[in-house]
């Protein structure tokens, strides 16, 4: 190796797609789900066959879709919250420089 792995990018990584997570997160738990409960009245033939544990699988990518999707609801709620208070802040601002500058033509008015 001729020191590739330690050159510098060449361009910067792009931002993170933000889209409906929840909803794609929703999606595959319960597609995890549904094959799970179609899996389950073969159980016979996939334990003889040793695959029992695609059925398994499919159980535990359906309990860690509902721990994603408490985390993503979670998650969006803080954005949400977020981004209310920033905008929140922002107009207090607002009104903050307003009032300041509303007083100083006040004064400057009187002089």
């Amino acid at each position: 190796m001729t020191g590739s792995l330690m050159s510098p990018p060449r361009h910067e990584a792009p931002e993170p797609l933000e889209g409906p997570v929840v909803g794609t997160v929703t999606g595959g738990t319960i597609i995890w789900f549904v094959l799970f409960l179609v899996q389950l009245p073969f159980y016979g033939w996939y334990s003889e066959h040793g695959h029992a544990w695609w059925i398994w699988t499919c159980l535990a990518g359906g309990g860690l879709g509902l721990v994603g999707v408490w985390y993503v609801r979670g998650r969006d709620a803080a954005i949400k919250r977020a981004s209310t208070a920033a905008a929140e802040k922002a107009e207090a601002g607002r009104h903050a420089e307003e009032s300041v500058n509303g007083a100083n033509n006040d004064d400057a008015a009187k002089s």
